[in-house]
């Protein structure tokens, strides 16, 4: 029987048809948005999401004016293993789910950064005979990226040693990460927030559910750190109570506007996802980092080479007290801080313009296609 192949040949002057495969959680979809902008604004490319009902993507990827096609997710059930006999048909409905978004996307190329999506976008474009990319973000890789490579794919790694084969190229950010020349985001942020310009300011978050632990030591350090001369932005988190207010301290649910909080941040204390260190390490902002204290410490991972660098400060969860946040940051910010030494080692941390580089390595993957 003839084998299947996508819908129509690549010429150099034909526009581009590209289909991202990263959905679940905003580790796996933010990264492919970002290069996702990179192919549709700067290439011309037409670019199409794959996702499933339950992610985050249902709200993330049209709000950034992508189109969003959605597959049946095939969660590996790990603590059930007598659900495992279903999985294959599972997996079968939503390759070829898949196969067909591809077929009808006329799809030249597939970038996919993991998730309960991504399998099935694999094996699609496999199938297809598509070239396709297989971007590790965490510092760990995941099941979904591991069987990518070894059906085909070309593994990128935002660190070594992930246990995945493939370059290490970083982690992608949206064009425009802490770029803000005419002091526009700066002046929206101090405005949206109050906060006074002339005095530096920590920018707190636990992401987008906040952190318990972090949100307790702040709330014993808050006074401290504001009588130092500083001023707190604290995203605190949507499910939990709000702070009790205090001068030069501002604690909202959740920032919607992170590229006006990086503009006006001197220093960001912070979980270390990712994402979260890709952001601030482009922002050129220093950073303290508290990695989640359960899984496999792969947080731990992703920011122990900005520590080693001397461009972050790392303290552990159960470290983490009212005392130990405000030595942290007064080493930091306070008079002959290490806030500019920081700075300095970020600049050559390796924090680059990696959106752009794999946009290239597709782009060319899907021209030669």
């Amino acid at each position: 029987m003839a084998r299947e192949s996508s819908a129509t040949p690549s010429t150099q002057d034909a526009p581009l048809s590209i289909v991202l495969a990263g959905g679940g959680t905003a580790g796996h979809i933010e990264p492919a948005l970002a290069i996702g902008e990179v192919l549709r604004d700067e290439f011309g490319a037409s670019v199409t999401a794959l996702g499933t009902e339950k992610g985050l993507e249902t709200s993330i990827v049209p709000a950034r004016g992508f189109r969003l096609e959605l597959i049946d997710p095939v969660p590996i059930p790990r603590s059930a293993p007598w659900k495992m006999a279903g999985v294959p048909l599972k997996l079968a409905r939503s390759v070829n789910q898949a196969r067909r978004i591809l077929r009808e996307a006329g799809a030249q190329a597939v970038v996919g950064t993991g998730g309960y999506v991504a399998a099935s976008a694999y094996l699609a474009a496999a199938s297809l005979h598509l070239p396709f990319f297989v971007l590790e973000t965490n510092a760990l890789a995941g099941m979904a990226n591991k069987l990518g490579v070894r059906l085909g794919g070309t593994g990128l790694n935002a660190v070594a040693n992930s246990g995945m084969a493939g370059d290490v190229v970083g982690i992608p950010v949206r064009p425009g990460v802490g770029v803000d020349t005419d002091g526009v985001k700066a002046a929206r942020g101090y405005k949206k927030w109050g906060l006074d310009q002339d005095l530096p300011t920590i920018l707190v978050t636990g992401g987008s559910q906040g952190a318990a632990s972090i949100n307790a030591a702040l709330a014993g350090a808050v006074g401290r750190l504001t009588a130092q001369g500083f001023q707190v932005l604290h995203a605190y988190g949507r499910k939990n109570a709000a702070p009790e207010p205090a001068e030069h301290y501002t604690a909202v649910p959740y920032i919607e506007d992170m590229e006006a909080a990086y503009a006006v941040a001197d220093l960001v204390v912070c979980r270390s996802g990712a994402m979260t260190v890709a952001e601030n390490s482009a922002a050129g902002l220093p950073a303290i980092y508290i990695p989640l204290p359960h899984g496999n410490g792969e947080q731990g991972l992703n920011s122990a080479h900005l520590v080693s660098l001397g461009a972050a400060v790392r303290i552990d969860d159960h470290d983490l007290t009212a005392d130990a946040l405000v030595e942290k940051v007064s080493e930091i910010l306070g008079p002959g801080g290490a806030r500019e030494r920081m700075r300095d080692a970020l600049r050559v941390s390796g924090a680059g313009d990696v959106a752009r580089d794999i946009a290239t390595r597709v782009v060319r993957a899907a021209r030669t296609h």
